[in-house]
Order: C-alpha cells, then structure tokens, then sequence
C-alpha cells in the first residue's frame, strides 16, 4: 500500500499537527465560518473534476450553529490490510500534504489559501465524518477538537455511498459569528464546477 498520497496513511492521527492548528487557531480561523465551509466543500468538487464521481453536495446550516456537507460521491477512501482491518484515508486528523504550510497552496473561493480539512475538525467543538463506500461499507467517526475520542463505528451504507461531514465551530474561536445561505452561496459560484452545491438553513435547532 502506498503510505503517501495526499496524506501519510502511516498514522491515523496527528497530535502534533492539531495540536499546531490550535495554537494558531487566529491564524487558521481568519476566514471565519465561510472559510471553513468552504474547505470541506473543495473535497467533493475535487472529486468532480476527474472522474465525475460526485454531482450534487448539499450544506445545511442547522439551527444548533453546526454545518453539515453532503456529497454524493464514492466516500473517503478506505484501505485494507492483510487481515481485513480498514483503515479510513485519515484526512480529519493528518496535514493534507497539498495545502498546508504550502506557500503556493491553492487559493479558495474567498480569496484564502486552503489548508485542509485538519482545519476544519481542529477549529470545531466536535466533527463527524461518515463515509459510506460502495461496497456497502461505512464507518462514522466523531472528533472533538481535533481527535478521535474513540474508535470509529460501523454502519451499513446499503446501495448509496457518499461523504457526510458535520461540524460545530467552536464557540471559543469563532464567538456568536454565524454563516448565512446566501454569502455560501455567492461563494460557491467561484468553485466553477459541474456539482450542484445546494444550501439550506434551518431556523431551530435539529
């Protein structure tokens, strides 16, 4: 198995690496919720370009602050060793080796550098990635602040397969800001791609 991809498959975790984006969460966080949205959103039109795996992602802006996204892609990509044990590609825990620390690194729809989805799990009060893959498998995995407190569950994902991340910002980076539908929306015109990315807001907490 190759090690290196976009990630370094050796490690599930980086303690060092989140522990890193913490310490410098006024550096990471500068481009608020928008920023964040936008980086988990960069994955499923990452995967569009090439191969046109995903055509749709969906956000929801919940009532209780967190952000869901949605795609109806292949899901995270997902390994096995000799004796069957999976392992998810760990890019909620580990530098994506593309984008962070960079200097040329990709610019996101509002003008910022992309680091990551490391960023994204680092900088909220807790994250779940649930990946459904076409072979039927999938795996939910919670993280708060950046780590795993525990292992990931198995779930059936039947005849669908896609990625589904949800996350709440946390509160002591960020304060009260919030993210409305319409500024996402106007950024998301600048992905310039084929998936339809839709944007919902509740109005109560679910």
């Amino acid at each position: 198995m190759d090690l290196i991809t976009t990630h370094n498959w050796a490690s599930a975790v980086d303690p060092a690496h989140i522990a890193e984006i913490r310490s410098s969460a006024d550096q990471y966080a500068e481009g608020g919720l928008l920023h964040l949205a936008l980086e988990v959103l960069a994955y499923p039109v990452d995967e569009a370009a090439p191969e046109g795996t995903t055509t749709w992602a969906r956000v929801v802006l919940h009532g209780d602050g967190s952000i869901s996204v949605e795609d109806n892609g292949r899901g995270t990509d997902t390994r096995y060793d000799e004796a069957g044990v999976p392992m998810v590609k760990p890019i909620m825990a580990t530098r994506d080796l593309r984008f962070y620390g960079v200097p040329d690194a990709e610019v996101l729809p509002d003008g910022r550098p992309r680091s990551g989805m490391s960023v994204v799990a680092a900088l909220s009060s807790w994250l779940t990635h649930t990946n459904r893959r076409v072979d039927g498998r999938g795996w939910v995995q919670r993280y708060e602040r950046g780590l795993p407190p525990g292992p990931a569950t198995e779930i059936e994902s039947g005849d669908t397969a896609g990625t589904l991340v949800r996350f709440l910002p946390d509160p002591a980076v960020f304060g009260p800001e919030t993210l409305s539908a319409a500024a996402l929306l106007a950024a998301c015109a600048d992905f310039n791609t084929k998936v339809k990315i839709e944007v919902l807001e509740e109005t109560a907490a679910s």
